[in-house]
């Protein structure tokens, strides 16, 4: 038997905010990616939830990113070493804030 969407009628989707910590439908919420590129890993935002790999979930506010930046969460989202370069992933939230 395998387990689909409608698995269990009723339980509605929820992810965490990696900066405020509160949950939200995945409606709600930003996906982001890892991309390695030239020398670093960058934080990229996936608003289609399509792109491969491991996700971690954000609200699109300045506020929810300025908390995970401050956490150091996104390293421990992605469960990837060292500083995360964020700033493309800033400017995509900035944008959408206004």
């Amino acid at each position: 038997m395998t387990k689909s969407a409608d698995a269990r009628p009723g339980k509605a989707r929820e992810r965490t905010c990696i900066g405020c910590r509160k949950r939200s439908s995945p409606a709600d919420l930003l996906r982001m990616t890892v991309s390695e590129g030239p020398g670093s890993l960058t934080v990229l935002p996936d608003p289609d939830r399509r792109a491969p790999g491991r996700g971690a979930h954000l609200h699109p506010a300045t506020e929810c990113f300025d908390l995970a930046v401050r956490r150091k969460a996104f390293p421990r989202a992605f469960k990837v070493p060292g500083p995360l370069d964020v700033t493309g992933l800033r400017e995509y939230v900035a944008q959408r804030d206004m």
